[in-house]
Parts: C-alpha cells; structure tokens; sequence
C-alpha cells in the first residue's frame, strides 16, 4: 500500500519564526506525516522568512499597507494562501486577524496557538494575566480559528506549571517550548488522522 503525500502545511508569521522552525525541524523526519510548503507575512525582512528561506521553502509577503482596504488585504492573502492548496493552515506568531471569509475558504482548517489554557487569559498578555491571578498551572492551547481572538474550538492543551519564582518573561519562555512540542505532536496527529468537529468538539479520525 502506497505511503500518502504528507499534509501541506502554509505557515504565517510576524516575527522571528521559531514556532515555524520547530514544524520546520519535524518536516525533515521522513516519518512526519505533514510538510511546510509555503511561509507567509505580513511585513518584509524579519527572521521567520529567513528561516524558511534557509530551508528552501517558498516565501511571501503580504503587507497591509499595500491594499486600499482591510478587506482587499485579506482577499489577496488568502488568494496567495490559497494557491498553494494547503491542508492546514498555521497561524505560528501571525500579528494580523483574519477574517470569517478567509476561514471560510481554508474550509475551517486554520490553527493558531495562545499561550494559556483557554478559556482563561484570552488576549496578548496572557502569561502575565496568569502569573498576576496568581493559578498554580497555565499552559498552552492549540485551536481552530474562529472570527473571536483566542476563542475557537480547542484542538489540543499543555499544562505548564507556575513556579513561585517566576517571572514573566520565565514563564512564558516555559509556555514557548511546551507550545511548540504540542504544535509540532498535534499537527502531525491532525495530518495522520484528519478531524471532525461537532458544536465545539474536537475529534480526532475521520467520519
């Protein structure tokens, strides 16, 4: 029996990309069963396209700054997105929101990272919030994209424990280096088994 393609993977990045590089590294392992085809971004000359660049993997920018509306933006990143045919589509540090129609078109296959356990600590500062709360554990969540900010179905969770001399910056490098390993474990696992989502449950395999 014929070993399948692995999944095409289109990666987005802001910054230095080192979510990108993890999926990157997990690619070279013939055994892996998706690959990155594609890094996006929204700005010019930042370490995450370098990485890709290094790896021989085809780059894109789309600045927001180049198109008359929002809107027009969101239709050309997801025209450039779209025409490398991707499985899965990985929000990896993507400083920009999508909208319900680009989505739409990627057919609910988008996935993005927060660096807490949702529900709790939506939004960009959530290893503060969570050391500022005061909680024994935080983590990191994987989930599908909806139109909120942090609020779509959880794909996958890592509890990282809140040490009483942490500090931001501590705690949150921890939360990095579960987040990847979680990234990196549950899209090859989306790719092997493919997902069904019911209200907002997650599960993994196929109808």
């Amino acid at each position: 029996m014929p070993t399948p393609a692995p999944a095409r993977l289109v990666v987005l990045v802001s910054g230095s990309g080192t979510t990108l590089q993890a999926l990157l590294d997990a690619g070279r392992d013939p055994h892996y069963p998706a690959t990155v085809v594609a890094v996006g971004a929204d700005r010019a000359g930042i370490e995450g396209l370098a990485r890709a660049e290094r790896a021989g993997i085809p780059t894109f920018v789309q600045r927001l700054g180049d198109c008359r509306t929002r809107d027009e933006w969101d239709a050309a990143l997801g025209d450039t997105v779209a025409s490398y045919r991707p499985d899965l589509v990985v929000l990896a540090g993507f400083m920009k929101l999508v909208s319900e129609r680009f989505l739409a078109r990627m057919g609910g296959r988008v996935v993005n990272t927060h660096p807490a356990l949702s529900p709790a600590f939506p939004g960009m500062h959530a290893p503060a919030d969570a050391l500022a709360y005061g909680v024994k554990v935080t983590g990191a969540t994987l989930f599908l994209v909806d139109g909120g900010v942090d609020t779509g179905p959880i794909v996958a969770q890592t509890v990282v424990p809140v040490h009483d001399d942490d500090t931001v910056e501590t705690l949150h490098e921890r939360i990095k280096v579960a987040e990847r390993v979680m990234l990196v474990d549950t899209v090859g696992r989306l790719a092997r088994e493919g997902f069904t989502l019911d209200d907002r449950k997650v599960r993994f395999g196929h109808e």
